[in-house]
């Protein structure tokens, strides 16, 4: 028997989060994250959480709202960049902030779904990503209270690699185009961004999708990850589908 996962709502999805989880987040910028499970999350309560995300969201949006509500304590991102409070906390020694090479950040993920304790690999070598000192927090006074350690370096096959553990999430928050009753999903184009690796990482897997279907709709080649790495499925309406913000929107006028 095939096993319905789908829930009522966000609010049902989220309700076991615990204080101190690390949770995983999907999206590139504000695409393709789970805008839902997100506002959720911020009104279950929960703190003390370490975040796993490409970026922090921008401020008012998406994580941002958990950063301006002080209910992150550590995030492991590889950009700050769009989100002022982000970039103020951490400055500030309110949040800890480890960086990592974007490439580097999704094969994490990809290899904690992949009961891939470590890898190695040549990015970060003769940087301070692998030699250490990179500020992960800062004291009010500027100066540097907690930096990265040195890792180990190996030549393999004649190159000189970093050793790169893997992150396995206490909880994954992702949005799918669509997903069925058994958790399969399809991410529509860019939208997929770090949304399949996250999901992967997850002790509990929790999708917000924009079209729910049967089991059986999605055609096997079309299945972008697998119904096996998923617990939840939040189905959205469709003013809630809709919701897809963007960051920064440049125009100009058109000549006549």
């Amino acid at each position: 028997m095939i096993p319905d996962k789908v829930v009522a709502d966000a609010a049902s999805a989220v309700v076991d989060v615990r204080p101190g989880s690390t949770v995983a987040v999907g999206g590139f910028g504000l695409a393709g994250i789970p805008w839902f499970l997100i506002e959720a999350l911020l009104e279950q309560g929960a703190d003390d959480l370490t975040v796993v995300s490409n970026n922090c969201g921008v401020d008012g949006g998406g994580l941002g709202l958990l950063l301006e509500q002080r209910r992150i304590s550590r995030v492991i991102a590889s950009y700050v960049g769009e989100n002022k409070e982000f970039a103020r906390q951490y400055l500030a020694g309110e949040v800890t902030v480890e960086l990592t090479p974007q490439g580097t950040l999704a094969e994490r993920l990809r290899a904690g779904g992949a009961g891939i304790g470590a890898f190695f690999t040549p990015t970060g070598v003769g940087t301070v990503v692998a030699e250490g000192g990179l500020p992960w927090r800062y004291r009010p006074d500027g100066s540097v209270a907690l930096a990265s350690p040195a890792k180990e370096v190996r030549t393999i096959a004649g190159r000189p690699m970093v050793l790169e553990e893997s992150i396995v999430a206490d909880v994954a928050l992702v949005r799918a185009a669509v997903a069925d009753r058994a958790g399969n999903c399809r991410f529509h184009r860019s939208a997929r961004n770090f949304n399949p690796a996250v999901a992967t990482s997850g002790r509990l897997t929790i999708v917000e999708a924009e079209r729910l279907v049967e089991v059986g709709d999605l055609d096997p080649d079309d299945v972008h990850l697998p119904g096996v790495f998923v617990q939840r499925v939040v189905p959205l309406a469709p003013d809630q589908a809709s919701r897809k913000e963007i960051e920064k929107r440049t125009i100009r006028e058109r000549r006549a």
